[in-house]
């Protein structure tokens, strides 16, 4: 069956795309829309054209496996200018989503009808690339530049209620009565003259917008080639005909997609739909079924984690061992809730609808009916096996009991229970109910419906789920570790805590190792005892720089948590570079570079090897959504195939540090960890 097809509704012919799930628009549907425009035009009969799509959403973007192989003729700069010539009226009939050729081919009908549940948008800048099929001059000539650009550069779609409000679409239609709507719709503009033919407009604008669009968006452009480019793009053209704005955007789009940067987008894309697929589950197996949670601790994490259910709709029983404890954690989900109502992104009876789904108690027995149970409590492996213990009497048969826990041996906490099969490990990062990963960590008895129903929770509550085998920190901390001893041993030898700081930064890192260890607080696994001084971080604890919440750590901060550089920790620095004799010298950026991150590929080497990760790709979607490594990166091992293995093997042996076996023998065949 062809993935387009054409009907006649009288005078209208009604172009019909079927190449569903999303209606990709690959070379075979650009043809049948090709073919479809040149039926409409050599039919006197047809007054106008309605073009739709089946299934459950408008075109949604083009094939992205195209861009590895080449598209073929015709391509969809072809398509959507022939669409816009037609000399008969076009409308575009949308629902679902209408996202980068999507709504270029919108774009370029002469009409655009929406029903409201759908939105429209233009992603490409977050494959690092740009729209290639006149995006960057339609857009501008329909909502006006700083609209387009901020749609361009961000990427996010916008609703059909604010499309039409824009400009983007001309009239909303009802929910169930799209091609209808878009039938009469095209019936009262047969006969229009001239068409409005967008590339035809003219753009209103002066050269300073686009200093200022960049100056109000630096923070979030930072490292990223494609936001700029597409700047450059508008900026050079916006007061230039079609036809000429057109071929820089050709060009633009060709340099940026045969970019390092589009390359490790365009990975990171696959990546993390790779991560949903766990090798030996098979497909068809039955998940057990939750309707109601359970979470143990109502504190930071707790409280987070909780959040993420009662979002989706999903009743939670949360317990607490003190009363007070219990109230101060459900009055912070309630301010959570609130303050995201007050910015206007939830309704105020959807915060109550959340929190009508909270039962809070002091009593473990009220667990007895839930589905799933997430323990959140202290990081000690005695109290989690007393909880587990515990659990084990109450929870139902059936029931998924989970730990929390960022870096214990699910194994060890499973044999707590007399149940293995059912318990696994489930990492949230914090903050819980905004970080996007979650960490399933499987253990030795872990069953593989127990495995597969958390994967498929994990989507309802809108994360990006990796699963690590069981060893000390999973994937994440487990490569989290070695950093964090070299930038210590930096330290040592001379570095500051702001110059390794910053050299992250400058990588694209939201902050550097010892920033994350202020917020974090560095107190956390400190053993507590103010006269055992063993490292500069005790020397800090023992002074009660815990970090940020203490308004010192590694840096001094201010009210407003921002940070300075310390002057007693310069001090302690020195002490303890001359206590232990510690020889020093210049350290560079590039040492810090070699000493810090390359320690972490030749771990996620030896994380491979050990079969802990299922693939390379998984340890970069860990990195990229749980602590912040640039997208436009890759995460750590496409980014050690860019810099080369040789030349991190060669790194690494400079320094005297590990180089493990995998990483070594990738080097020696050339080879790469991702494909």
């Amino acid at each position: 069956m062809s993935a387009v097809t054409t009907e006649r509704q009288g005078e209208i012919l009604v172009i019909w795309s079927d190449n569903q799930p999303v209606n990709a628009l690959g070379h075979d549907v650009r043809l049948g829309l090709q073919a479809g425009v040149q039926e409409a035009a050599g039919d006197d009969s047809v007054k106008a054209v309605v073009i739709a799509c089946k299934g459950r959403t408008f075109f949604a973007g083009a094939d992205i496996t195209e861009f590895a192989t080449g598209m073929k003729d015709p391509g969809l700069p072809q398509v959507v200018d022939e669409i816009e010539a037609l000399d008969k009226p076009v409308v575009a009939a949308i629902h679902g989503t209408a996202l980068g050729g999507g709504c270029e081919v919108a774009l370029s009908c002469h009409y655009r009808i929406a029903v409201p549940s759908a939105k429209l948008g233009l992603p490409e800048v977050k494959l690092g690339i740009l729209p290639g099929a006149g995006g960057t001059q339609r857009l501008p000539r329909v909502i006006g530049i700083p609209a387009a650009l901020g749609m361009m550069t961000g990427g996010d779609p916008i609703s059909a209620k604010k499309a039409k409000e824009a400009g983007l679409v001309d009239r909303l239609a009802s929910e169930d009565s799209l091609l209808e709507d878009a039938l009469a719709y095209a019936r009262e503009v047969i006969g229009t003259s001239p068409l409005p033919r967008t590339s035809e407009r003219k753009v209103d604008g002066d050269a300073g917008m686009f200093e200022e669009f960049k100056a109000a968006n630096a923070r979030k452009m930072r490292g990223y080639e494609a936001p700029y480019e597409i700047i450059s793009v508008v900026e050079e053209t916006w007061n230039k005909p079609y036809s000429e704005g057109v071929e820089r955007e050709r060009a633009a789009f060709f340099k940026l997609v045969m970019s390092v940067q589009s390359a490790a987008l365009r990975h990171v894309f696959f990546a993390e739909r790779a991560a949903s697929k766990i090798d030996d589950v098979p497909k068809d197996t039955r998940l057990r079924d939750i309707k109601k949670v359970g979470v143990i601790g109502a504190g930071t994490m707790g409280g987070g984690i909780t959040m993420n259910f009662l979002s989706a709709g999903i009743p939670v029983t949360i317990v607490e061992m003190q009363q007070e404890a219990l109230d101060r954690g459900v009055g912070v989900i309630r301010k959570n809730y609130e303050n995201t109502a007050a910015k206007g992104r939830i309704t105020t009876e959807q915060v109550e609808g959340a929190m009508g789904l909270l039962t809070p108690t002091l009593s473990m027995d009220d667990l007895a009916d839930c589905d799933l149970i997430i323990e959140a409590v202290y990081e000690s492996m005695d109290v989690k096996k007393d909880v587990f213990g515990k659990l084990d009497k109450i929870a139902k048969p059936g029931a998924i009991l989970a730990s929390n826990t960022s870096y214990l041996s699910i194994d060890e906490i499973a044999a707590a229970t007399s149940r293995p099969g059912d318990v696994l490990g489930m990492h949230f990062f914090s903050p819980a109910n905004v970080m996007k990963l979650l960490e399933i960590v499987r253990g030795a008895k872990t069953d593989k419906d127990v495995l597969a129903t958390v994967m498929a929770l994990s989507k309802k509550i809108r994360k990006v789920a990796v699963v690590a085998g069981v060893c000390m920190g999973f994937i994440g901390n487990r490569m989290l570790f070695p950093r964090q001893l070299e930038a210590e041993a930096l330290l040592m030898e001379g570095a500051t805590p702001q110059q390794i700081d910053k050299v992250h930064v400058d990588f694209g890192m939201p902050m550097g190792p010892f920033q994350m260890a202020d917020l974090a607080g560095t107190d956390i696994g400190w053993h507590r005892d103010p006269e055992r001084i063993e490292s500069i971080r005790d020397a800090l604890c023992a002074e009660g720089r815990w970090g940020q919440k203490k308004k010192a750590g590694y840096y001094d901060y201010d009210d407003k948590r921002n940070p300075t550089p310390s002057p007693r920790v310069a001090e302690i620095l020195e002490e303890f570079r001359k206590k232990k004799g510690a020889q020093q010298h210049e350290v560079t950026d590039e040492e810090i570079v070699e000493r810090t991150l390359y320690p972490m590929v030749s771990e996620g080497a030896k994380i491979l090897a050990e079969g802990i990760a299922q693939r390379a790709s998984d340890i970069d979607i860990v990195w990229i959504y749980g602590y912040g490594w640039p997208p436009y990166r890759g995460g750590p091992m496409f980014w050690a195939d860019t810099e080369g293995a040789k030349k991190i093997v060669a790194g690494l042996e400079k320094h005297g540090l590990e180089v493990a076996p995998l990483l070594r023998e990738k080097a020696e065949k050339g080879e790469k960890f991702t494909s």
